[in-house]
């Protein structure tokens, strides 16, 4: 079952995914005016119930970011030991890891374009699997971490990269532009450990391959995200923790390959889907 935020003749719904077209499901729960609720109230199991008999409502639709009323989006930064070893700077594995945080209104859906700022053209792409929290708690531990994640989704955490360098000790300007990114296509309820265990992690430029690895490599593995960032907060529903990207990302190549206007970007991880999102220039 894949569940989505989308507009349709100007109106924003929510629903379940088909191939045929979306099931609006609104409606039906008018006491969750959004899918954010929907995770906020533990309410995607009664989503997948409300879908049996029901037909496609909309095929004349466009995703939008899946959840765009997100309050807490964290993301995990050079999570992979080949991304670690690109900064060529000596490091060895950070004993903990870094993170930063990411707003609703830096992305954009899926087949949607990702937008270039007139002030850099540094546009650069990152695949990662996003995790959304389902069930509230603080100092989680390890073992129990996956009984707090309720869906999974696709990143493209789409970054300027010279603005991640005008301070010393941040990156939040580079990593909130308008539009600069996108999440969804959907979220993909989590039923299984073999979910992100077994995941891989594929990223395409016009068709290339740039980026391809497991999850299973991470530096800090999801459960360890889940365990560190409860220490210092209380994660609750409809949280995001964007999980991090692998070795590939268009700044670190030789010579480095930002994204252009027409460029085509897919994420694509195994049991979730394919994230695809064209590049445009803002309008200013």
């Amino acid at each position: 079952m894949r569940f989505a935020t989308y507009t349709s003749h100007g109106e924003t719904l929510y629903g379940a995914v088909t191939d045929n077209g979306m099931i609006a499901l609104n409606d039906a729960f008018p006491q969750w005016p959004s899918l954010f609720d929907v995770v906020q109230a533990g309410g995607l199991g009664a989503l997948a119930d409300a879908v049996a008999g029901k037909t496609v409502t909309h095929t004349d639709f466009q995703y939008e970011m899946v959840l765009p009323n997100a309050r807490r989006i964290l993301c995990v930064g050079v999570n992979f030991p080949d991304r670690n070893a690109e900064y060529k700077d000596g490091s060895e594995q950070p004993k903990f890891m870094s993170l930063f945080p990411r707003f609703a209104s830096g992305f954009t859906g899926h087949d949607r374009p990702m937008i270039r700022p007139p002030e850099s053209h540094h546009l650069d792409y990152e695949g990662e699997v996003a995790i959304i929290i389902g069930k509230s708690g603080r100092r989680i531990k390890q073992d129990d971490a996956y009984d707090h994640i309720a869906a999974l989704t696709l990143c493209n955490e789409g970054t300027i990269r010279d603005w991640v360098r005008h301070a010393k000790f941040n990156v939040t300007q580079g990593k909130n532009w308008d539009k600069s990114g996108s999440i969804g296509p959907w979220l993909v309820p989590f039923t299984d450990a073999a979910q992100l265990d077994d995941a891989r992690i594929v990223t395409r430029v016009n068709g290339e391959v740039r980026q391809d690895d497991v999850l299973s490599r991470m530096m800090h593995p999801i459960r360890r995200e889940i365990e560190y960032i409860s220490t210092f907060m209380t994660l609750e529903p409809g949280d995001i923790i964007v999980t991090g990207t692998p070795t590939g990302s268009g700044a670190r190549l030789d010579p480095p390959q930002y994204l252009k206007p027409g460029d085509v970007v897919e994420v694509e991880v195994n049991g979730i889907g394919t994230l695809r999102n064209t590049i445009k220039d803002e309008v200013v």
